[in-house]
């Protein structure tokens, strides 16, 4: 019997075409004494290299699809119930590794939220930790996101549903520890620094490897203990600069950050599976700004890559914000989010996403200045951010939108946004 040991989960998200089944692949051809169990959307999509399957290799457990490969690892059909395939997996104390791939058009958020679940429920029962969510690799390809970003022409002819796949590309970058850029010598160097300009605009923390054809060493993407749930969901770009009080030096007064944790919403999740994860940053802030800013703005600014913060304190209108938010301003903004509120209705306060074409509105929970007095004034007493961005007239009403994108144009959009 072997000893106790956590296993190690990885999970890889990507758009279709992106690379992920060669990556898997790859390390599974190179598993180098690691017995991996591959959990993936689809074992016909996979194509598991032939040569790897065990002869005779499929195994029909009732009706699991399972694949036995030649050097002790399996592939299997990821389950609605994916607690209960992990346990199961863990339990038969075979594999020291289990990658699992998420589907191109799914969001990896929901995936980690799982395994992050199982994680603490090990914890509160003070069982050692049978599994942990090592890293997420978003597999990304350099080639498509010169399309996507506009690093050449721009996608004229975009398909349907082209927007969802900007929209999803940008939050696998957004939600990963590792970026692997795929088929980066099927681009200009140009476009190259460009499309990492970009990522690490909205991505500061993740770590980016070039390949061609996933070819990567199994070292750099097994047994990191990069994943952080937390520094995760609050590691995108716009977090950062959402939070950095030094942003606010335009706007009519001089509030700084620190606003978006103040809603007394108790009702989360009931907005949808789709939006969730957005809530979680109420709970946690980082603050290492700083870090490693100014090593790489240079080369972001040096394409034009960069971000504007939006702020001020009265609301909008509704159907001028409707009419703004469906013009397109193709690259100059790539990726917007924030707080804001409407004239019809100055107690409820959104939060307003939008990546590529995409965009959504979601209410957020009523202002803290609805609460009664002597709430606001306890909040004012014990809160010191609370009391900072807390304004006489409008209470912590207010709106405030961060954008990525390339050479924006800050005073035509602020002057458009005042118009508002």
């Amino acid at each position: 019997m072997k000893k106790f040991e956590t296993v190690p989960i990885t999970l890889i998200t990507g758009y279709l075409g992106s690379g992920k089944t060669t990556l898997i692949n790859h390390l599974l051809r190179n598993a180098k004494g690691y017995r991996m169990a591959v959990i993936v959307n689809d074992i016909g999509e996979v194509n598991i290299d032939a040569d790897l399957i065990q002869k005779g290799g499929v195994v029909a457990e009732k009706d699991d699809n399972l694949v036995a490969l030649q050097n002790g690892c399996i592939c299997c059909t990821l389950k609605k119930d994916l607690i209960d395939q992990l346990a199961s997996l863990i339990k038969t104390r075979k594999f020291d590794h289990i990658l699992i791939e998420a589907s191109g058009i799914c969001e990896p958020i929901p995936i980690a939220q799982t395994i992050t679940y199982l994680e603490d429920q090990f914890e509160m029962r003070g069982m050692p930790k049978f599994c942990k969510l090592d890293a997420v690799i978003s597999v990304t390809d350099a080639l498509r996101l010169a399309d996507e970003f506009g690093c050449g022409e721009a996608l004229e002819h975009a398909e349907r549903g082209e927007e969802d796949i900007e929209n999803l590309v940008i939050q696998q970058l957004e939600f990963c520890d590792i970026v692997l850029l795929n088929k980066a010598s099927e681009v200009t160097p140009e476009q190259l620094s460009t499309i990492e300009a970009i990522i690490r605009k909205l991505q500061p923390h993740a770590e980016i490897i070039e390949t061609d054809y996933c070819k990567v060493d199994i070292a750099d993407i097994l047994d990191t203990n990069l994943f952080d749930f937390e520094q995760a969901i609050n590691s995108a770009g716009w977090m950062e600069e959402f939070d950095s009080p030094d942003n606010e030096h335009d706007a009519d007064d001089d509030h700084h950050g620190h606003h978006h944790e103040h809603h007394h919403d108790d009702d989360d999740d009931d907005d949808g599976e789709e939006h969730e994860h957005h809530e979680h940053h109420h709970h946690h802030h980082h603050h290492e700004h700083g870090v490693g800013e100014n090593d790489d703005s240079g080369t972001a600014e040096e394409y034009g890559i960069g971000t504007y913060v939006y702020y001020r304190r009265r609301p909008f209108d509704r159907l001028k914000f409707d009419d703004w938010a469906n013009k397109d301003y193709g690259r100059m903004i790539i990726r917007s989010k924030g707080l804001l509120y409407f004239t019809d209705d100055k107690d409820m306060s959104y939060v307003y996403e939008q990546a590529g074409r995409q965009k959504y509105l979601t209410e957020n929970g009523p202002f803290y200045a609805t609460l009664p007095a002597r709430e606001i004034d306890r909040l004012l007493a014990t809160d010191p951010k609370f009391a900072h961005d807390w304004d006489m007239e409008y209470g912590d009403r207010m709106i405030k939108l961060v954008f990525i994108g390339q050479n924006i144009d800050r005073a035509a959009i602020k002057a458009e946004l005042d118009k508002i």
